[in-house]
């Protein structure tokens, strides 16, 4: 097995590394203090092509593999975590789009994704159905040539600033069966918005979105009607994968600190870290996280060659934004009373990853994923 990037993706990775340090980072509490997206963050990412990492070349985009887009998540939040949830979203919605879309429909979305022009979000999530999506509510109701949409989504990542999205809709009968995607613009005044104030991520602008009988064109259906909750879903076992590496990103920067901090710290005359009390939680997380990096990295390595990667995948959700928590609160505890300030960014991480150990799937329905491919479906919950 062959554990290393290629000489081009390592020279990419020290590249984003640096990007993240110098553009990212120093904006990173301060966009989180005005809890709202700064647009020069998208621009600034858009510049890297960091919005269009997924998209082919033919529309904009860099085309990269999933390892490479998953590469820069972790990369990217090692300096602004939340940075990474525009990687996560435009990869995820773009894999959508290029597997599912016409190609006219591609021409006309994903250029504009691919170059930060606009913003994109995923509409899934309702008030009543968070987990058990395939029940989701909302209409989508014939109106002449087109449809009108007509009800609530919730807990929308980017739906404070989001100008497009991919939304889910319920064109049939119960079920996945009846479930359409459409691509809606959102800056509409048949869409009404309203923030979260959140624990974390708070420059991420999570919301509440209300559609009063939005119209939307026929040719805005992505795929066959009643398709749309199968294809999407297939989509979210190697981001879930990105959305772990990103996590990861942020415990390694933090854990990188706390290792420097234990060189530099002395007390009773000697370093902190030549007490095994400081030493070995640090040992233990930097195992951790290195294993829990190969689950990622193997999820979307099994993503480019066409290999089943559900376990793999749901492995790397439940496990990486558990243990990136665990890992940041370690390290906050080892800087003592200055990590516990507000003026370390090691609190801010530990508040942001924590909410994705709830997003994208919780970790009881990751486990269910792994059960059952582990005991065998009748087996299993």
């Amino acid at each position: 097995m062959d554990f290393t990037f290629t000489d081009d993706e390592d020279a990419y990775r020290h590249e984003l590394r640096r990007f993240a340090a110098k553009v990212l980072a120093p904006h990173y509490q301060s966009d989180d203090k005005a809890a709202k997206l700064r647009p020069q963050l998208v621009a600034d990412l858009a510049s890297m092509g960091l919005t269009g990492l997924r998209i082919p070349e033919r529309h904009g985009g860099q085309e990269a593999s999933a390892v490479v887009a998953g590469m820069a998540a972790e990369e990217v939040a090692r300096g602004d975590f939340n940075a990474a949830y525009l990687i996560i979203v435009s990869a995820l919605v773009s894999d959508i789009l290029t597997r599912n879309a016409t190609e006219e429909q591609q021409t006309a979305w994903l250029p504009p994704i691919a170059s930060g022009e606009v913003v994109p979000a995923f509409c899934i999530t309702e008030p009543g159905h968070g987990t058990d999506a395939a029940k989701l509510e909302m209409k989508a109701e014939p109106d002449g040539d087109g449809w009108r949409l007509t009800g609530e989504k919730t807990s929308i990542t980017l739906g404070m600033s989001a100008d497009v999205a991919l939304v889910l809709a319920r064109t049939g009968g119960p079920g996945a069966r009846g479930v359409s995607a459409f691509w809606v613009e959102l800056d509409d005044a048949y869409v009404s918005r309203a923030a979260f104030d959140d624990l974390g991520s708070r420059a991420i602008g999570r919301a509440s979105l209300h559609f009063d009988g939005l119209p939307v064109a026929k040719d805005a259906l992505v795929g066959g009607e009643g398709q749309g909750f199968v294809s999407v879903m297939q989509g979210f076992d190697y981001s879930r994968a990105i959305i772990g590496l990103a996590c990861l990103g942020a415990a390694q920067v933090s854990l990188d600190e706390a290792v420097q901090w234990s060189r530099d710290r002395e007390a009773f005359g000697s370093p902190i870290g030549t007490f095994q009390g400081v030493a070995f939680p640090l040992a233990e997380q930097a195992t951790y996280l290195r294993g829990a990096r190969h689950v990622c990295y193997e999820a979307l390595w099994r993503k480019d060659n066409d290999v089943e990667h559900s376990t793999e995948a749901a492995m790397a959700k439940f496990w990486a934004p558990k243990l990136a928590a665990e890992t940041i609160h370690q390290c906050l505890l080892t800087f003592g009373h200055l990590g516990y300030s507000s003026e370390s960014p090691v609190g801010q991480r530990l508040r942001d990853v924590i909410g994705l150990e709830i997003g994208d799937g919780t970790a009881q329905v990751s486990k269910l994923v792994i059960a059952r491919n582990l005991l065998g479906r009748a087996y299993a919950p």
